[in-house]
């Protein structure tokens, strides 16, 4: 096992800049996942880690060795991709067991390090079989063996759920979060999914155009974004964002007016500076946080479009702005398409970010 630290890493393609200058530092045995929209450069990063990709300038640190310009093979990690890449024509054990033949280690350590990989991954039966008669969720394990058999450094995940279907990648999820529990080890995934990223990670990489946007654990990112990026990024369905004027602050809070939601006026705590009166803001408001019509403040406005799940609904209302405003209810509603809704809203729960897109 091994930290991984990256010290101003950066990646060009001829004169196009993917990685801008990334600095991070991953302890050992740490759970970091990489997330962001597609073309951020989370996957490109995690390639200059492998050793896939040769980093334009800057070093990377694998414990206390700088592999910047090291073979992959010599860099002590093991990588699973998003396509499984098993020889169909070999069963489970010798798929998981090739590697290490390559390497020229005796059968003995061999049989070994697989039985053992097999245990963890509960793939003992299926030792005997051939991947043509397997499950895709059974097939991404076996991937996940080949590499805990090499016993690496670090485990480099690079979107391995994308080819599952819904109800595969919730399982796979908790088997990976098990395996990291199990092995303690260094583990870097990359995914675009962020429901994937708040459920395995001890902390997460937002990525967005090769800049690190915020790094930090799950409920950080969640209850303190830096920024109107990571706030919408972070969060399922995501928050949402309406203009704002300040009508009046202080030290440590701001008083704003938000016209779409019926000229609501609500104070909101500020964290980093004060804002100006009369200065254009953002109100975000996560779906989860808005409150009953009984609430001291409240809006009307009229329902687009309502989804019911069961064990929660989903309110899209339209307040005039291009995006309608979400917002979640627990359980069932009684509010159909196209009636007038009442919804409350929670000041504490409320963020305001600038026009620059920092938060306030």
């Amino acid at each position: 096992m091994a930290g991984v630290k990256l010290t101003n890493v950066k990646k060009s393609f001829g004169d196009v800049n993917v990685i801008k200058g990334v600095d991070l530092e991953i302890d050992d045995g740490d759970f970091i996942v990489f997330v962001g929209p597609s073309g951020c450069g989370k996957s490109t990063l995690l390639r200059l880690v492998s050793g896939l990709e040769e980093i334009t300038s800057g070093s990377i640190h694998i414990g206390d060795e700088d592999v910047s310009y090291t073979e992959p093979s010599e860099r002590g990690i093991a990588m699973v991709f998003q396509s499984y890449a098993l020889y169909p024509h070999m069963t489970v054990y010798e798929n998981m067991a090739f590697g290490l033949k390559m390497n020229g280690f005796d059968k003995g350590e061999i049989d070994s390090r697989v039985k053992k990989a097999a245990d963890i991954l509960e793939l003992g039966p299926l030792l005997d079989r051939k991947p043509a008669a397997m499950s895709g969720g059974q097939r991404q394990r076996v991937a996940i063996g080949r590499s805990i058999v090499r016993e690496p450094k670090v485990f480099l995940f690079d979107e391995p759920l994308s080819n599952l279907d819904a109800e595969l990648r919730v399982q796979m999820r908790l088997e990976i979060a098990k395996l990291h529990n199990s092995l303690d080890s260094t583990m870097i995934y990359v995914t675009h999914d962020q429901t994937e990223a708040m459920t395995l990670a001890d902390k997460i990489v937002v990525l967005r155009a090769g800049i690190v946007e915020q790094y930090g654990s799950p409920l950080e990112l969640y209850d303190n974004p830096d920024n109107e990026f990571v706030a919408g990024f972070i969060g399922s369905p995501r928050m949402n964002f309406l203009d704002a004027e300040v009508t009046s602050s202080k030290k440590g809070s701001a008083t704003v007016v938000v016209p779409s939601l019926g000229k609501l006026k609500i104070e909101v705590s500020t964290r980093d500076r004060t804002p100006e009166k009369g200065e254009r803001v953002k109100v975000g408001l996560r779906p989860e946080h808005f409150i009953g019509s009984t609430a001291k403040h409240k809006f009307k406005a009229p329902t687009s479009v309502v989804e019911q799940l069961g064990g929660n609904s989903y309110l899209y209302l339209d307040v005039g702005n291009h995006v309608p405003l979400t917002v979640e209810q627990k359980g069932h509603t009684t509010v159909a398409d196209g009636q007038m809704a009442t919804i409350g809203v929670d000041p504490k729960t409320a963020m305001l970010f600038g026009k620059d897109g920092l938060r306030i």
